[in-house]
């Protein structure tokens, strides 16, 4: 299956209250937590929900005379994400100090990259619609320290510091304004964190904080990012916003659209947009401001004296390219192809890395739509009407698989099979032993079955007459023999028996 890429631009939007059409650009900054058990710098844990200030070392609270070593696998991480993202990869980089005050982060400045990042341009393929996706050009990846965390609910007159999360590892995905609106923005964001936990680069856990985005925002007239597509001159864009630190997919589309209706709101009466940083409020459903937006000199960049510049060999690299596992989109086409499912069920499968994991071993030597259908319909939405996901099944590939092959060799009926699964799903146990011990094994048996439907025919006169004038009537008197019988009787064989005593 080929991946068509969409590069129609949207329609102007027509935003409530507005007077004319605008067109909204949007560029994302996402900060992925890299999935390592140490620091970018020190050997302190990583592990979410630590008591505060329990895994800080000298490094971290820059006490005098300590010096940052760098994690080499959190730059693995970050050149195998680059290369999945399918990024140039930048032989040699640079560590930058910015320079800036905040009580979390201790030696008052942050290490980052400017200037030389590790990971150059790359791309990610939004899923629009089924067989349609725009492509989102990544411009950079670097790799920085993340800061600790000012909390101030505690204390009526005091602030507290948590400085746990000083030094992780972050890759930041700096994206090109390529996104059009709230909802392709929402699917970038779950297709990046989909490639993340693909790759095993990122945890995605934006409840936790492990991923979130500083979201651009501007509007311009129709017809002004095709001029900007044109010339690459940023002034065609309007002048952008940034909301900080989002970490809801759901808050992320609701503060892009509030934000564009702001803008505009404040062009059409006439007046000037500031670039400034901003906060989204949930509650208030509105950004606000936070500080005018600062620029690079703003933070006095200088490379970090500390840290010599990162070499990578080519064959480093390639030894990481050839570990990469199939990605989503690879792993929907081959879905497609080889068990013959729709598109729309490859991409329900491949969600996750797991989900698709668990498909496959369904799937392995069965027929792949009908693996397919178990795992789709009664596995996944029982796992969603209880709000668990795949990892909390109580059921194997194995035990779902056992259920199939008893259906396919005609031992069972899909609907004892539904019977078997809520067995299996409450007290677990072998498919086959279970139907053995509780007598659910499909009745096949010609003479039973004719004796059953004679039994319907004899007790319903009326309805047979009607049954030969109006054919369709057939499947009543199937559906009373599969009653009669306690939904044991092979339902082809009951169709036939009926059809052929009504002479239909």
């Amino acid at each position: 299956m080929t991946i068509h890429l969409a590069y129609r631009e949207p329609e102007p939007r027509r935003i409530a209250g507005a007077k004319s059409d605008w067109e909204m650009v949007i560029g994302m900054e996402v900060h992925a937590q890299v999935r390592s058990n140490a620091k970018l710098f020190s050997g302190a844990s990583t592990a979410f929900g630590a008591e505060p200030n329990t895994q800080v070392s000298f490094v971290d609270a820059a006490m005098p005379g300590m010096l940052p070593v760098i994690n080499d696998f959190c730059v693995e991480q970050t050149v195998r994400t680059g290369l999945g993202l399918k990024a140039v990869i930048n032989r040699v980089s640079q560590f930058d100090r910015k320079n800036y005050f905040y009580p979390d982060l201790p030696q008052g400045y942050q290490i980052s990259q400017l200037y030389h990042p590790i990971v150059g341009e790359g791309e990610v393929l939004v899923d629009m619609e089924p067989g349609i996706a725009r492509r989102v050009r990544i411009e950079r990846i670097h790799l920085e320290q993340d800061a600790g965390k000012s909390i101030h609910d505690m204390d009526p007159d005091h602030s507290y510091v948590d400085l746990n999360r000083t030094g992780v590892a972050l890759m930041e995905i700096v994206s090109r304004p390529d996104i059009r609106g709230p909802e392709e923005a929402g699917e970038y964001v779950r297709k990046l964190r989909q490639i993340l936990r693909y790759l095993g680069t990122c945890d995605g856990n934006m409840q936790e904080g492990s991923l979130r985005a500083d979201v651009n925002v501007s509007v311009c007239p129709p017809g002004a990012y095709e001029r900007y597509q044109a010339t690459r001159d940023h002034s065609h864009l309007g002048t952008r916003c940034e909301i900080k630190n989002m970490n809801s997919i759901r808050f992320i589309q609701q503060a892009i659209e509030y934000e564009a209706r702001r803008q505009i709101g404040i062009l059409e009466d006439g007046g000037e947009v500031h670039q400034e940083t901003r906060l989204y409020d949930p509650g208030r459903g509105e950004t606000r401001s936070m500080r005018s937006k600062e620029e690079a000199h703003d933070y006095r960049y200088f490379p970090d004296p500390d840290l010599l510049p990162l070499e990578l060999s080519e064959d480093w690299i390639e030894a990481i390219r050839l570990a990469l596992p199939e990605l989503p989109d690879e792993k929907k086409a081959r879905f497609v192809t080889e068990y013959g499912v729709t598109e729309y069920d490859a991409s329900v499968l491949t969600a996750e890395r797991a989900r698709a994991d668990f498909f496959e071993a369904v799937a392995k030597g069965r027929d792949g739509k009908q693996a397919a259908n178990w795992v789709i319909n009664e596995l996944l939405g029982r796992l969603n009407k209880e709000g668990h996901d795949i990892a909390d099944s109580p059921l194997s590939p194995a035990q779902i698989g056992g259920v199939i092959d008893l259906i396919t060799k005609g031992e069972i009926s899909g609907k004892i099979g539904k019977e078997l699964f809520e067995i299996l799903w409450a007290e677990g146990g072998d498919p086959a032993e279970i139907v053995e011990k509780r007598g659910m094994r499909q009745v096949t048996d010609t003479g039973a079955i004719e004796e059953a439907v004679d039994q319907v025919l004899a007790a319903n006169p009326d309805k047979v007459e009607q049954a030969k004038a109006k054919p369709s009537m057939a499947g009543w008197f199937v559906g009373q023999v599969m009653k009669a019988t306690g939904g044991k009787a092979n339902p082809k064989a009951v169709n036939e028996m009926v059809r052929r005593k009504l002479g239909v």
